[in-house]
């Protein structure tokens, strides 16, 4: 058996609230990592997840490359989308206990890294706790010490696309995989995982309720899943 918290990236989306009702009836906690310009595209559907008692963190304004934006540009990114978090948390008339950060595509930020770990921990941003997981893709990237959650498993589903080759059956081989590449096997004994899935219509229109048939499949595995702890550095 395997323990994780999952996340999903992109929110929010036409399909964030059929994710929400799936979660809510598996009784599986998430953290909902939120694009600004997403929100501000389908705000009722934040609200909805935030009124289901869902979880949402900062995942930048427009989801930019942080590494190619200057450290001002990439606090902007951030900044940006807290006015919208703040405003979204106090439409739904919910608290805003907690605020984990997601960089798009783990892209820490290049030579500014330090310098936004630095305004992460300055600003009250809090870190998932991460003290279980031992993979060595995880630690070797020295994420303990950092605030943005990263993840040690990515399902890959955002690349099933109208043209492509990959399908929901490589998702599927994929968590399975021993040595997955980008990431740490799922179904290691005694292993500790943050997950990453997207809010996706683009993946939802070509397979319809994915995040159910990986999810299955992560439970069908032994993959117990946790709420997320947090903490500040």
């Amino acid at each position: 058996m395997s323990k994780a918290v999952l996340t999903i990236d992109d929110v929010a989306s036409a399909n964030t609230p059929a994710i929400v009702d799936y979660l809510c009836e598996k009784k599986i906690p998430v953290i909902l990592f939120a694009v600004g310009e997403k929100v501000k595209q389908y705000y009722d559907e934040a609200i909805y997840a935030l009124k289901k008692g869902i979880l949402i963190g900062n995942h930048s304004y427009s989801h930019p490359a942080f590494s190619s934006l200057s450290l001002e540009e990439g606090i902007a990114e951030i900044e940006r989308n807290e006015e919208v978090l703040n405003r979204l948390y106090k439409d739904a008339g919910v608290e805003r206990r907690f605020r984990p950060f997601r960089f798009p595509y783990g892209d820490k930020g290049g030579e500014n890294k330090d310098a936004l770990q630095k305004y992460f921990k300055e600003n009250g941003f809090d870190k998932v706790a991460d003290e279980q997981i031992t993979g060595s893709w995880y630690t070797g990237q020295n994420q303990h010490q950092d605030v943005d959650t990263l993840w040690t498993f990515d399902f890959g589903e955002w690349q099933i696309r109208e043209g492509e080759d990959f399908t929901a059956v490589d998702v599927l081989k994929r968590m399975h995989e021993q040595h997955p590449g980008y990431g740490e096997a799922l179904f290691e004994e005694g292993s500790h995982h943050i997950l990453l899935l997207h809010a996706h219509d683009e993946t939802e229109a070509m397979e319809p309720e994915y995040y159910k048939l990986f999810l299955e499949e992560a439970l069908r595995g032994g993959v117990e899943f946790e709420a997320p702890r947090f903490v500040r550095l």
